[in-house]
């Protein structure tokens, strides 16, 4: 298998192990012992000497150093895999650097901004309704976030960086009110009800 994606349950692991399966990406998925402490040992500390989940190794590229290419950070093994794996960035070059800039924009707001919102108190109650107020418009009628000029993709990787933080919502913030945001919740529901997302968070 020439992709190794390592995480452990319940972890931004199944962001990029979403995205691998929606896409039809073969990988090799290795879950760690969180509890035991796995994602500590020397031999994780080689691909991320941060310790911290996902991390990915990818046979068909090499780093500078002529090893396979390891990465750490959920947000860059996504836009590896658009870029390099899915072909998700096409036309002419400027079409694929819009495509690839706006993707990236998409997968830092998600794990930086909107992250941020979902997980520290004092943000969730300043931002997240602000937050929550604009991406209920962007998401009317089912639309990508990357809809643009080239088409209207029915998924992409800004999606699923950013649809897979909504998801998280009624799991970990039961309580919070999502009445006000329509829109935002039937993304929630459409998410739930993939397969793929499904595969990707170890559901069946």
């Amino acid at each position: 298998m020439t992709l190794k994606l390592l995480g452990g349950a319940r972890s931004r692991a199944s962001i990029p192990r979403w995205y691998l399966e929606e896409r039809a990406i073969p990988y090799e998925w290795v879950q760690l012992d969180m509890q035991a402490g796995e994602h500590k040992t020397d031999a994780f500390a080689a691909i991320n000497p941060f310790a911290k989940v996902p991390a990915l190794v990818d046979q068909t590229l090499r780093a500078p150093g002529g090893e396979p290419l390891q990465l750490f950070e959920s947000g860059a093994i996504l836009l590896h895999l658009a870029d390099h794996h899915a072909n998700e960035f096409t036309g002419t070059a400027d079409q694929v650097a819009a495509q690839r800039a706006l993707a990236t924009q998409w997968v830092l707001f998600a794990n930086s901004t909107l992250a941020v919102a979902l997980f520290v108190p004092a943000n969730r109650e300043r931002e997240f309704p602000q937050l929550m107020t604009v991406l209920d418009g962007l998401l009317a009628g089912g639309s990508s976030l990357l809809a643009g000029p080239w088409g209207d993709p029915l998924w992409s990787v800004a999606d699923c960086a950013v649809n897979a933080y909504l998801a998280y919502l009624p799991v970990f913030f039961p309580q919070i009110d999502l009445n006000p945001y329509p829109n935002v919740q039937a993304t929630i529901a459409a998410t739930q009800a993939r397969d793929a997302y499904q595969r990707g968070m170890g559901k069946i």
